[in-house]
């Protein structure tokens, strides 16, 4: 009978292994995308070909302070692979005895063991792996890609009763497209406004839309945006001044254009709609409208040059940055991205992490500062700093972030659960983005104050108010 065959490791000094039938690969450890408020012993997730897998210290779970994930790593074998955080690889021993009382005597607390060995690297035990995993992780139901992407935010209701619109400025006044005709928002690449880039595995024609609405050019200012959207099942990018929000516009104050407009001959024939807005009047465009097919000739455009439209299915999230790691917001619960305010009114007995108040457009509106939120040391002098408003089921706030960088459209397909060792962040980052090697972590609008602080932010609502409104007062 051929002898069992262990893999040994080291980690803090002490030679550990576990058995070879129980570990799919060894792998060096690539970047690691850190999971907010997750066990100290969770270090993230990383990329591992294409898959999205929970990287795990074991200098942590020995209860040793962990190391800097930049060594190699362990994947273990089985239906939901977690991969272990070591300091370096030993051998592949196959030890003519192995010994299993003496091991339990040696057994360190929060080390399950399994037996032990005599190697060439001294005395090793073997980790009860599955036990160490399961007393430092509180088990929580793996949730199936359906149920990560299934949610109910108070957005998803709005969003039956209103249009949702993606709104952007084009020389200093406000416009619209509706947000179904949306794919995504990228970067203006450097270059001629209008201009051939690739994008995905193509050719994108960019459009300028100040050509576009009879505008004079202008140059760009590092604000402007990529606006890629759809005509016929071609993409066409639509490069704007500045992309502002999106906006779910209540029928009733939607209406169609003038016939004066309709009627002429300018930018304006391309406007269908006017949003009224609570202190501002919204142009809604039509992709169709802009894309007139003498307008493409025009420009120079062919259409074979376009890349098709993606066939899975796509969901949209805003991306921003809380230092190396990026984050993924529902569009749909985004009501707003703007510049951080010079000053922010801070108020007595409120949570650290409430960084104080505003006023946006005559509504008090309390701002939370991401960074203290997920216990990250502060960024001060960040020019790129980003103010997100979102809208929950519970709750409207804004919270500050390190950068917004895009709107994605991503295949549903690229997205699975969140790791189920996760313990608490499970809820708070509710799935994982694998796209093209990039691990964007899909966080819950609802979840992103716990119960506790959700609860000291309704008692706190009354005097957040008050103080507020004598704060504005003129």
């Amino acid at each position: 009978m051929a002898k069992p065959a262990y893999l040994t490791f080291l980690v803090a000094g002490q030679a550990y292994a576990l058995p070879a039938a129980e570990v799919a690969e060894i792998f060096i450890l690539p970047g690691i995308a850190r999971l907010p408020l997750s066990p100290a012993a969770l270090l993230g997730m990383a990329n591992l070909r294409g898959t999205a897998i929970p990287v795990a210290s074991l200098r942590a779970l020995l209860g040793h302070a962990p190391a800097p994930a930049t060594g190699r790593a362990i994947l273990l074998d089985g239906p939901a692979p977690v991969a272990l955080a070591i300091d370096s690889i030993a051998a592949l021993a196959t030890p003519d005895t192995v010994q299993t009382s003496q091991a339990e005597l040696a057994a360190q607390p929060g080390a399950p063991l399994r037996g032990a060995f005599q190697a060439a690297t001294g005395p090793t035990k073997i980790l009860d792996i599955q036990a160490m995993l399961a007393l430092a992780f509180a088990p929580r139901p793996a949730k199936t890609r359906q149920a990560a992407l299934a949610r109910t935010p108070t957005a998803a209701t709005e969003a039956a009763q209103t249009l949702p619109l993606l709104s952007f400025t084009i020389a200093g006044q406000d416009y619209a497209l509706p947000l179904s005709a949306l794919r995504e928002i990228i970067p203006l690449p450097p270059g001629p406004t209008e201009s051939l880039i690739k994008y995905q595995g193509g050719l994108l024609p960019v459009l300028a839309l100040r050509a576009l609405l009879g505008f004079p050019p202008q140059a760009p200012d590092g604000c402007c945006k990529i606006i890629v959207t759809q005509v016929a099942g071609l993409a066409v990018g639509l490069a704007a001044d500045r992309v502002r929000e999106v906006l779910h516009a209540e029928p009733a104050r939607i209406e169609p254009a003038p016939a004066l407009l309709a009627a002429r001959a300018g930018g304006e024939s391309r406007i269908i709609a006017i949003y009224r807005g609570a202190q501002r009047l919204v142009s809604i465009l039509a992709p169709e409208k802009l894309f007139a097919e003498d307008v493409m000739h025009r420009l120079g455009f062919a259409p074979a040059a376009l890349p098709p439209a993606p066939a899975t299915a796509l969901a949209r999230y805003l991306v921003f940055h809380l230092g190396a790691d990026a984050y993924g917001l529902p569009v749909a619960a985004v009501e707003e991205v703007a510049a951080v305010p010079a000053t922010l009114t801070r108020l007595p007995k409120t949570p650290e992490f409430l960084a104080g108040v505003i006023n946006l457009r005559g509504e008090v509106l309390p701002v939370i500062d991401q960074r203290r939120r997920f216990g990250l040391p502060e960024c001060a002098g960040n020019p790129r700093r980003r103010l997100i408003v979102l809208r929950g089921a519970h709750h409207r706030a804004g919270m500050i972030v390190d950068a917004v960088s895009e709107v994605l459209s991503a295949p549903t397909d690229a997205i699975s659960p969140a790791p189920a060792l996760a313990g608490e962040t499970t809820s708070l980052v509710e799935a994982v983005l694998n796209l093209e090697g990039r691990i964007i972590l899909l966080l819950n609008p609802d979840e992103l104050l716990t119960r506790t602080e959700q609860n000291i932010l309704e008692e706190s609502s009354a005097f957040l108010k008050k103080s507020a409104q004598k704060t504005f007062a003129p």
